[in-house]
């Protein structure tokens, strides 16, 4: 028996374990191959919900999607990876055991730069799990019964596209937790102005967002240190604030760091066209964890618009190298951005030069429809809608309309 391992359940990971499944069924060798996926957790995190109030939808059970269609499940933390040797270490519980490879598929994400910064590890929240998400979703509920200066303030440090999301979604948040006071949403960043990953013509939509929903910018600002009732800037100036969230900067997944060839400067694995890890024989990398280029020009985005076809392209051309059969290239000729920002709406632009198509309600609509529809798996248990949703192919730029079915 042949040996496929996926190593990561997000969006990567999850679409190249039934990706691959999908394959070794399409040539008709499910019995010469087995596929399994490797994550820390028991669910797919729809990570880029993590912000939002409402988390209660936000996790998918992997056996959910998985079992369905015969992709067996191994829940622990990657510990090492051996290229030489084709294995993979996984701690579960107290143990680590090694698994063997013939096909491997790196789709292990990125994370949270955690800066050496006083009072980081102590006091700062961050959206970039689900647990962490749930960590902020509980501290928040403790705000009103602190009833001190800074209990209905916070701070939110990082004002990229996470920073300001975060930020325009908190004085809702706050609102109902103080609804008799004035709750106070500051938002730090090191530029000197806000959305640098959003380009000039969505500036001011998103200057004109935080302005209705009361935003305070500290711009060309940095954190000296985060204290459990304060954070204070390096200016000298001390915000009174019980909560501080942490949106400033992401880097592949430092196990990553295992494989011995190039990465980029996010420390991302360089791929081919067919996301094969250069020079590292049955090796495929997606998602944040890979850097792929995705047209002539662009290298891919850590973002999910990116990670879902990069993992169902890996997972297929895994297979399909495993069997001496032809792989397909990676091509995606289109790129979107659709921000959310509260009550305000969304703004959604469209091209790597971040031209804006939409804006305000209808933008809303679209950026729900992507995150609460499309990026979600099928959960109906059913393998043939399971299997088909990981055909390789690129799915077209979701709509611009109302009720966006695309």
């Amino acid at each position: 028996m042949k040996r496929v391992l996926v190593l990561g359940g997000g969006f990567a990971g999850l679409w190249a374990a039934v990706a691959a499944q999908r394959k070794l069924r399409e040539i008709g060798r499910e019995r010469e191959a087995t596929v399994t996926l490797v994550n820390r957790t028991a669910y797919h995190n729809i990570r880029v919900r993590n912000y939002e109030a409402d988390l209660s939808d936000v996790c998918v059970a992997l056996d959910e999607v998985l079992a369905p269609v015969g992709v067996d499940r191994v829940f622990g933390d990657v510990v090492g990876l051996d290229a030489s040797s084709r294995t993979v270490g996984v701690r579960m519980g107290e143990d680590v055991h090694t698994l063997v490879y013939d096909g491997l598929v790196l789709a292990l994400g990125s994370q949270l730069v955690s800066p050496a910064l006083p009072g980081f590890s102590d006091f700062a929240f961050n959206v970039d799990t689900y647990a962490a998400a749930a960590s902020l979703r509980d501290h928040l509920a403790t705000l009103p019964s602190i009833g001190a200066p800074g209990a209905a303030t916070i701070v939110v440090i990082g004002a990229g596209l996470t920073g300001l999301e975060v930020a325009t979604e908190m004085p809702a948040r706050l609102g109902a937790l103080f609804p008799s006071a004035k709750p106070g949403v500051i938002l730090v960043d090191h530029n000197t102005y806000v959305g640098s990953d959003m380009g000039e013509h969505a500036r001011p939509f998103i200057i004109d967002a935080l302005q209705q929903a009361g935003v305070k910018l500290r711009l060309a600002a940095a954190v000296a240190e985060i204290q459990r009732d304060a954070v204070l800037l390096s200016s000298g100036e001390s915000i009174p604030a019980y909560t501080a969230i942490w949106c400033a900067g992401m880097r592949a997944n430092p196990l990553c760091a295992d494989i011995p060839v190039e990465h980029d400067k996010l420390g991302r694995i360089r791929v081919d066209k067919y996301l094969r890890v250069n020079g590292q024989d049955g090796m495929f990398a997606a998602g944040d964890a890979a850097a792929a280029k995705v047209d002539a020009d662009h290298l891919s985005v850590m973002s999910c618009q990116h990670a879902r076809p990069m993992g169902r392209f890996a997972g297929h051309n895994v297979v399909a190298e495993l069997f001496d059969l032809p792989m397909l290239p990676l091509s995606v000729d289109w790129y979107v951005t659709v921000l959310d920002l509260g009550n305000w709406g969304a703004v959604y632009t469209k091209g790597f030069d971040r031209q804006v198509v939409s804006t305000g309600a209808a933008a809303k609509d679209t950026k729900r429809t992507i995150n609460r529809r499309r990026i979600y798996p099928p959960r109906s248990r059913d393998p043939e809608e399971i299997l088909a949703a990981a055909a390789a192919i690129v799915q077209r730029p979701p709509a611009t309309v109302r009720a966006a079915e695309d």
